[in-house]
Formats: structure tokens, C-alpha cells, sequence
């Protein structure tokens, strides 16, 4: 198993309360050994004029589900900052939900990526991801570190 950190689901959306994740809807629903997966309802919140997924709400999907992964598997004094995000959105999502699965490629001791699959409630694969994370000191942002220590 390659977490560090015990956050349950119900933890990690409590941490995301009050901010951008809780505001569009974006839920924890599964981990496992090596996987973090986060959905998103597809609703006036997340669509473009179109009435289609927001490819910038798939991307926002993404990082979100990333980072709380590279959380939970950075050491007790870190916590994860993306710093490069690419998506390639491969089917469009007009209905529903989208639920993301985030898997490490690399968990270094200062760096991690992360790759995530977006799919629909068909289970068709939408858009893939990859996300690069710097990991910073808690020392660097004592709010953050706060937060955290204040979920437990």
C-alpha cells in the first residue's frame, strides 16, 4: 500500500469544505491499495454553454483527485502543490457523473505524478490526465497544516 496518511473519505471531504471542490459538487467515493477516485455530478455548475461537461471543471476534477492522493501519500510534515496539469478530453459528458480515478506513476520524495482517467457513468473513458506535484514543507503554510492536523 503506498499511503502515508489515514484521511478517511469522509475526512478528506470535510477538508474540502468551504472551497472550489465543495462548491462544484466534487466527492471522495472510493480508494484503494494504490487509487484515489473522486466523481462529479454533471449539472448546471459543471456544464458549458452547451450543455456539456466544462473541459476546465474535468481538469479542475482531475487536479482535485491528484492532490488529495499525493496528500495522503506525502510524509506528515508535506503537503502536495501541483505544478503542471495536462488533459487530453477524448468523449464529451452531457449527463450524470464523472468519477475520476488518480494512480501514481512516480512518488519521489520531493516530487509526484499522478495519472487520472475520467470516465462517464457508462464507464467510457472521457479524458486522461496527468498531473505533476511539487511537495513543500508544512513550515511553508502553517494554515494548511492547521487545516489538516484539525480533520484528524
Amino acid at each position: 500500500m503506498i499511503w502515508k496518511k489515514t484521511l478517511s473519505l469522509s475526512q478528506l471531504n470535510q477538508l474540502c469544505q468551504n472551497c472550489a471542490v465543495s462548491h462544484l459538487g466534487i466527492e471522495f467515493t472510493a480508494q484503494g491499495e494504490n487509487w484515489l477516485e473522486a466523481t462529479l455530478a454533471v449539472d448546471h455548475r459543471t456544464t458549458q454553454p452547451f450543455g456539456l461537461l466544462h473541459g476546465g471543471i474535468s481538469a479542475t476534477l482531475a487536479e482535485t483527485v491528484a492532490s488529495a492522493a499525493a496528500l495522503l501519500c506525502c510524509d506528515e510534515d508535506q503537503f502536495p502543490v501541483g505544478t503542471e496539469l495536462n488533459i487530453s478530453h477524448l468523449k464529451a459528458i452531457k449527463q450524470g457523473k464523472a468519477t475520476a480515478k488518480a494512480t501514481p506513476q512516480h512518488l519521489g520524495k520531493t516530487h509526484q505524478v499522478w495519472q487520472v482517467m475520467i470516465y462517464d457513468e457508462q464507464m467510457q473513458l472521457c479524458a486522461v490526465a496527468r498531473l505533476s506535484i511539487k511537495l513543500l514543507n508544512q513550515s511553508q503554510n502553517a494554515l494548511v497544516s492547521k487545516s489538516i492536523k484539525n480533520e484528524k
